[in-house]
């Protein structure tokens, strides 16, 4: 268990250390200057003099050679400092602490409409004998899943907003406001985990040890709801570190949409500034975010299946 641990530790750190490279890199190579944009304040760029510039690359440290900035800032970045907003001059660590608590409420209230949807549908799509009914259910998970997360958030904008007034169309000073959202995100989420705890439902009920436990005398509500259910639940508990990921970037949409103040919003709005210290403080949260969620996952793991300890994921999937 120490060794697995272990290992799953040195890859969260490598996943960490590959994330804010990559960041580094691909925001490096972006075409245009954030200075610049920082300088100009949303004018014209040509009314700021290149003295003003060279000072204000040499300010944030862009003006020394690409390795020394990268090093520089991992150095810093180590110890939990990204520096400064290019666009705003706050310190980075407090705009996204700022930003978080709404997006982690937003993904809290996503994930607990995203578990049960999807969990139901797949219970009940496996478990019904009538054909038509079982094809219905079982079909939307996919229709969930190609649908647009933009679009979504605007089809129930239209309808619960405009059209019923029911709810709030934007912003997010109370918990009316915050139901919208989280169903935007959280269908395509479901439909994600009623796909694979389908899959999952159909490969346990096919398992000798299913057999067994009708020849014993368990009901068929039994069998598929306790036994079933409990072994197939393994493949839709990973999907939830996943999710994790779809939600911290579906929210970049759904706040924008729904004009609410968050992570999202914060990172559509560093991105079109060039704000890269910003942009990468976001990149490392997310991580860290996603990191936190798989490992916590695969910890339960061993837990709920002994045998991990000591053939590892793959060996037990095959």
């Amino acid at each position: 268990m120490t060794t697995y641990v272990v290992r799953r530790l040195a890859q969260a750190v490598f996943v960490l250390w590959a994330a804010y490279t990559l960041s580094f890199g691909v925001l490096y190579l972006l075409p245009g200057d954030p200075v610049t944009v920082m300088a100009a304040g949303g004018g014209d760029s040509t009314s700021v003099t290149p003295e003003q510039l060279a000072s204000l690359r040499t300010r944030y440290g862009l003006d020394r050679p690409v390795a020394e900035q990268y090093a520089t800032r991992l150095g810093h970045a180590l110890h939990g400092d990204f520096g400064t907003s290019v666009h705003t001059g706050e310190p980075v660590g407090r705009m996204i602490a700022d930003a978080a608590p709404a997006t982690l409420e937003l993904t809290a209230a996503t994930l607990a409409l995203a578990l049960p949807l999807g969990a139901g549908v797949a219970l009940a799509g496996t478990y019904t004998r009538r054909r038509w009914a079982a094809q219905l259910l079982l079909s939307l998970p996919s229709a969930g899943v190609a649908a647009p997360t933009f679009w979504t958030g605007l089809v129930l904008i239209q309808l619960f907003s405009f059209r019923w007034g029911l709810f709030p169309a934007f912003g997010d000073g109370s918990a009316a406001s915050l139901l919208l959202p989280a169903v935007t995100l959280a269908l395509p989420a479901a439909a994600l985990i009623a796909q694979v705890f389908a899959k999952s439902l159909r490969t346990a009920l096919a398992e000798p040890y299913i057999g067994t436990a009708v020849a014993k005398g368990a009901s068929r509500f039994r069998v598929h709801f306790s036994h079933a259910a409990r072994n197939a639940a393994l493949a839709p508990l990973t999907v939830v570190g996943v999710l994790v990921g779809h939600v911290l970037a579906g929210s970049v949409v759904v706040e924008t949409v729904f004009s609410r103040n968050g992570i999202g919003r914060l990172t559509a709005t560093a991105v079109s500034a060039q704000d890269i210290p910003v942009v990468q403080g976001l990149v490392v949260a997310g991580a860290c975010a996603f990191v936190l969620a798989n490992l916590a996952v695969d910890l339960l793991h061993p837990v709920l299946d002994p045998r991990l300890t000591a053939t590892g994921p793959t060996a037990v999937a095959t």
